[in-house]
């Protein structure tokens, strides 16, 4: 099944970064862009950490026929501002690389995504958030799905937008356009900022702190943990919206994406945020597909889902934050 191969990969990560040389890098973002690290300080709830940071090129699970980065054991976060090429509508959008809380796949949904939003104007920044166990998670050790107790990808989702709006006279782009997108784990990570930004769950650290961390508009793209949670699987028996999501109408207009057939996160994930959003008054905006499975970022294949940027590029224009 492809989720026991995703933890089977993330399991051979932890082996070769746990054993790797001290001469090989860690990931670093193309020449010309700097990580930014987003807390200037000490990170809140800061978990021991077994092993350093390291970067792995996953090279026998392609996706589209090519080898993917995947980052692991980050400990401090930091976000990589990508800036338009050509014209600048003036709209950023901060990307939630997925990976199931325990790593980022860093470049397939990530940086290629800046790549396609620069060309559209749009600012782009990849968070680098923690893992792994930050988020709704799979436990090997209980077999189970997890909540921790400390939800630091939310942490540090809460903390780049405050960053970000607080920048947008450097970034030149407007505060009131600020974005998120994101993937599988980075798709929840979507949902949770989205209806969690009303109170910050960290004390605050500086100025950054006293912007609004609410996104303007929101993207999922074949998200999980919406409709399972510890204890409730899900299925068309148990189709509820995790309790953890509080949707109410002044959660973002949302975008959402996924296949039939994502055997990795249920397409009732996005079904049934969908109904709580539409129930909220929320402008939403859903495309389902039958076929697409899960994890193929913007890489184009033969199948008619992998054309979803140009949907979202449309959407865009419809709420306002791009001309048509």
């Amino acid at each position: 099944m492809i989720v026991m191969k995703t933890l089977m990969f993330a399991l051979c990560l932890a082996f070769a970064c746990g054993t790797r040389s001290a001469q090989k890098p860690d990931w670093q973002p193309s020449p010309g862009h700097t990580q930014i690290p987003i807390w200037p300080g000490a990170v809140p709830d800061a978990q021991p950490v077994a092993r350093p940071e390291c970067a792995t090129t996953a090279k026998s699970d392609l996706v589209a026929g090519r080898p993917w980065i995947a980052v692991e054991n980050v400990s401090r976060p930091t976000m990589t501002v990508y800036s338009p090429k050509g014209k600048n509508t003036g709209v950023a959008v901060v990307v939630f690389p997925g990976g199931g809380f325990q790593i980022l796949a860093i470049d397939l949904e990530g940086t290629e995504v800046c790549d396609w939003l620069t060309s559209n104007g749009i600012t782009c920044v990849v968070l680098k958030y923690r893992v792994p166990d930050s988020g709704p998670h799979w436990d090997k050790r209980c077999n189970c799905q997890v909540n921790p107790k400390w939800p630091m990808a939310l942490q540090d989702a809460q903390r780049t937008i405050g960053v970000v709006r607080s920048r947008a006279a450097e970034l030149h782009i407007d505060p009131h356009k600020i974005g998120v997108l994101g993937f599988s784990a980075g798709g929840y990570l979507v949902a949770a900022i989205s209806t969690h930004f009303e109170k910050r769950l960290y004390p605050a650290v500086d100025a950054a702190d006293k912007e609004s961390c609410r996104p303007d508009f929101a993207v999922a793209v074949y998200p999980g943990h919406l409709c399972e949670w510890p204890g409730h699987p899900c299925s068309n028996k148990s189709f509820e919206l995790n309790p953890r999501v509080h949707v109410t109408s002044q959660t973002p207009p949302t975008f959402l994406l996924q296949a039939e057939d994502d055997h990795v996160d249920n397409v009732n994930d996005s079904l049934v945020y969908y109904i709580a959003l539409k129930n909220a008054g929320v402008p939403v905006e859903m495309h389902l597909y039958a076929q697409g499975g899960h994890a193929f970022g913007l890489r184009r294949t033969k199948l008619p889902i992998t054309g979803w940027p140009q949907w979202v590029e449309k959407w865009l224009g419809t709420i306002g934050m791009i001309s048509e």
